[in-house]
C-alpha cells in the first residue's frame, strides 16, 4: 500500500489535470480507476519509458473510454463540477466561473474536432507531456512530422477559437 500512496502522491495532480482536460470536470471515480489499473498492471510496466507517461496514458485511455460511455453521453452537462465550486473564492463572480467553464468546454470540443492525427499529437504533447522525440517514437513517424502536425493543429485551434481571444480584449 505504501507503493500506491507514493504513486498517488507523485502523479495525483497530473492525473486530475488529464481527467479535467478530457472530460471538462473532476471525476473522482475515474481518478480511482486510474490508480487501480496502474496497481494491477505494475508488472506490465517497462522501465524504458517514464512511469509518469505510462500512468498518464492509462488515465487518457480511461477518459476516452468514459467519454464513449452511455453514462457520460446521458449526463446533464449544465451543472458545475464540485471541484470548481470548492475552489471558488469568496470574491469570485459566479458568472465569471460559469464563463470559464463554458470556455473550457468550447476548447475541448475544438480539440476533439481536429483531424485524428493532429488531435493525437496535441493530446500527447500538451496534456500528457511527451517530447517531440517521444511522440515520434510512439507514433513511428519522424520528429519533423510531429512538429508539423502540432503546428498545424495549433493553427487550426487558433482559427476556430479566435473569438475567445476577442472576448478577452
Amino acid at each position: 500500500m505504501q507503493l500506491l500512496k507514493e504513486i498517488i502522491d507523485k502523479n495525483g495532480y497530473k492525473i486530475r489535470q488529464i481527467i479535467k482536460n478530457f472530460t471538462g470536470e473532476y471525476n473522482e471515480d475515474l481518478e480511482q480507476e486510474v490508480y487501480i489499473r496502474t496497481y494491477l498492471n505494475l508488472d506490465k510496466y517497462k522501465e524504458r519509458n517514464k512511469f509518469s507517461q505510462w500512468i498518464c496514458t492509462i488515465a487518457a485511455n480511461l477518459c476516452r473510454d468514459y467519454l464513449k460511455s452511455v453514462g457520460f453521453k446521458n449526463k446533464n452537462k449544465t451543472t458545475l463540477d464540485d471541484d470548481l465550486l470548492a475552489r471558488q473564492k469568496a470574491n469570485d463572480n459566479p458568472s465569471e466561473l460559469y464563463n470559464r467553464k463554458e470556455r473550457q468546454k468550447i476548447i475541448l470540443k475544438a480539440i476533439n474536432s481536429l483531424p485524428f492525427k493532429m488531435k493525437q499529437v496535441i493530446i500527447l504533447y500538451e496534456f500528457e507531456d511527451y517530447s517531440y522525440e517521444e511522440i515520434a517514437k510512439k507514433l513511428k513517424v519522424p520528429q519533423g512530422t510531429v512538429k508539423s502536425r502540432l503546428n498545424n493543429a495549433r493553427k487550426m485551434l487558433a482559427k476556430c477559437l479566435n473569438f475567445l481571444m476577442e472576448e478577452n480584449d
